[in-house]
């Protein structure tokens, strides 16, 4: 296989995309500002071309590989400085997949999505979990893992598939990353997802809409629509609902 024309196409399907979506992305602060404008931001493929942070960065935020094994990637870097700096949330809020939501559109979507997903029923699964995050108030993500007891052979999957759907019900948001350092106390790896409930992070207000969920969900999709003509109904209908 012609590696040098693998790579070609795969320029070339970036460079579509961004033009599709007609936005770029050249730093941290440019990303900060899109959020803001745009509304919603997922990090990597969204299922609609040129709608991703990956798909509009520039060539240098990219992920790259060196020579002798490590790696940079600008735009995973960035989550962490967004999350905590900036009006917007973070969470798995995109058809399962990671993304970030300003601070005016949250009401809608936790409106929505609260509406589809109500609070777990006592007893439940996610409620023992939801329970155990608002005791401690932020844990990362393998810590409320063994705090909730899911320690055991093939437990992990099954955990992160509760944490996926709750997030997705925008029960569970991440409030920053964590990551472990090496002995000259730099950090490494791919870091961890400090994970919080919207209440505590937010604060109720920040949490309350004064539409109805349906009205939410008509009006982020007409706003969707609009910032994305390439997409279909349907490719739109699949990033908001559960």
């Amino acid at each position: 296989m012609d590696l040098s024309f693998c790579s070609l196409n795969r320029t070339f399907a970036y460079e579509k995309a961004r033009k599709m979506a007609h936005f770029e992305i050249h730093d941290q602060m440019g990303m900060m500002d899109l959020i803001q404008e745009i509304g919603f931001l997922p990090l990597l493929d969204s299922g609609i071309a040129g709608f991703s942070a990956e798909e509009m960065a520039d060539e240098e935020c990219r992920y790259v590989v060196f020579p002798d094994g490590g790696w940079d990637w600008p735009l995973w870097k960035w989550k962490g400085p967004i999350v905590t700096e900036s009006p917007c949330v973070y969470g798995k809020f995109f058809a399962g997949k990671a993304g970030f939501v300003s601070r005016s559109w949250w009401p809608d979507l936790i409106n929505y999505r609260h509406s589809r997903m109500p609070i777990p029923e006592e007893g439940t699964i996610e409620d023992m979990i939801l329970q155990t995050l608002r005791e401690h108030e932020s844990l990362i993500t393998r810590q409320l893992r063994a705090e909730c007891g899911f320690t055991g052979p093939k437990m992990r999957s099954r955990f992160d598939a509760y944490i996926t759907r709750l997030q997705m019900g925008c029960h569970i948001i991440t409030e920053d990353f964590v990551y472990p350092r090496d002995k000259h106390n730099r950090e490494y790896g791919w870091g961890w997802s400090l994970l919080t409930t919207p209440e505590a992070l937010l604060g109720r207000e920040a949490c309350l809409c004064d539409r109805t969920p349906e009205e939410s969900y008509q009006r982020m999709h007409a706003h969707l629509s609009s910032l994305l003509p390439q997409a279909s109904s349907k490719q739109i209908d699949k990033l908001l609902k559960l």
